[in-house]
Formats: structure tokens, C-alpha cells, sequence
């Protein structure tokens, strides 16, 4: 489904748009879904390698956001508020699966067919590069997987990236660059250039997982 919020009301900033919510128009948060759902489901995926639990943690990052709006203070960017929560919500999930399986394989990474190519002759290739990206990422330790997939493929900054992570600056460049070193030469070549196609989620799965936070937050209130 597209957002049927006005194009005006599309403008604003995340602090704005924050602001109107806790002002009462609900319906706004839309707009903060739509915006960080690829970023989202790009970290959680990262840390749990598994679509459906991404997913539920999507949710669950998106409604735990919403309850403690009020809580943001400003002192960092909204983006990188929400995707603290994120990480957070897909740590805590990941350490009570560990618990819960005793440290089982958690399987093969997904791929999907789902692609922005700009030419049907271009699709198949740029698809087999977002896979082989994929598996590189997933393959790394996790405290590597996360900084690699903030820096590269979300191309966050370094100082977003830390303040996300609960990290030092430092501490990020050094967990970057020995993931780097962990990752073949002629993959991280790949990987410079077709990093933002990785971990997709447009269409309908973007419009499927606003449908289902704005039902849990009506259901809230």
C-alpha cells in the first residue's frame, strides 16, 4: 500500500514528525517506518541471519520506539536512537535463542529475488552479487557483521555507527578494518560498490510491516 500522508507532511524531519506524534497524530509515525524500515531489517537480519525473526524484531523495535517516544532527547539523531533500540531488541533476542538452542547452527542465509536492476540484461548479476555479498557479511563474527553492515551497507557514519553500537569511535574503525581482513580481497571490491542493494525490503513487505505496527500501536492506546 502507498502512505496516504500529504507530500507537505512528507517533508518534515524525523524530530518534527516525532513531535507531531506525541502531539496525538498517530498516524504520522508512518513516515519514521517507511524511512528506517530497510535500515532496520538490515540490522536485525545482520544479527539474527534468519528473515521472520528480523522481522519480529523490526516490530518490536518499532513498537518499544513508539512507547518510549517521549524519552527521546535529542542528544543524537533519531535515526540513530531507533536503530540503537533495534540492535538491541536483535541482541537480546539473539542471546535468549542461544539459550534456548545451545548455540544450534541457525541455517543457510536467504536470498531474494527482489532487485532495483536498471536493465533486465543487469539482473541476474547484480542478484548473484547481493548474494555473495550477503553470505560474506553473514559470515563474519558477529560484533564484525554489525559494525560492516552499519558502515557498508548501510552506510551510516563512523560517529552514528559508535553511538548506535554503544561503542567508542575507535573501536568501530578497529572492528571495520578487521573485518576487512577477514573478507577476500576481490569480495570486499564487490562489496565497496553493491553494498546498499544488500538485505532488501521495499514493496510489499515494507507496506506489510507498517500495517502490523500501526495495528499494535492502535491496539495500545
Amino acid at each position: 500500500m502507498a502512505t496516504s500522508i500529504p507530500l507537505p507532511l512528507q517533508t518534515l524531519s524525523d524530530e518534527d514528525v516525532a513531535s507531531r506524534v506525541l502531539a496525538g497524530e498517530t498516524s504520522l509515525y508512518e513516515l519514521l517506518m517507511r524511512r528506517y524500515n530497510q535500515r532496520l531489517y538490515r540490522v536485525a537480519y545482520s544479527i539474527l541471519r534468519d528473515a521472520a525473526e528480523a522481522e519480529d524484531v523490526m516490530q518490536d523495535a518499532y513498537v518499544r520506539a513508539y512507547e518510549h517516544l517521549s524519552q527521546f532527547a535529542g542528544r543524537a539523531r533519531f535515526s540513530t536512537w531507533l536503530t540503537r533500540i533495534a540492535v538491541h531488541e536483535g541482541l537480546a533476542r539473539l542471546e535468549k535463542r542461544k539459550r534456548l538452542d545451545s548455540f544450534d547452527d541457525v541455517g543457510e542465509p536467504q536470498e531474494y529475488a527482489e532487485s532495483n536492476a536498471p536493465s533486465p540484461e543487469e539482473e541476474v548479476s547484480q542478484m548473484e552479487t547481493r548474494a555473495l555479498i550477503e553470505q560474506v557479511i553473514l559470515s563474519l563474527p558477529e560484533a564484525y557483521r554489525i559494525v560492516v553492515t552499519l558502515r557498508e551497507v548501510e552506510q551510516m557514519s563512523t560517529a552514528d555507527t559508535a553511538a548506535a553500537l554503544g561503542l567508542s569511535e575507535e573501536n568501530v574503525k578497529v572492528r571495520l578494518h578487521r573485518a576487512r581482513n577477514l573478507m577476500r580481497e576481490e569480495l570486499y571490491a564487490k562489496l565497496g560498490a553493491s553494498a546498499p542493494q544488500a538485505f532488501p525490503f521495499m514493496g510489499e513487505r515494507c507496506d506489510s510491516m507498517v500495517s502490523r505496527v500501526l495495528a499494535r500501536i492502535s491496539g495500545a492506546r
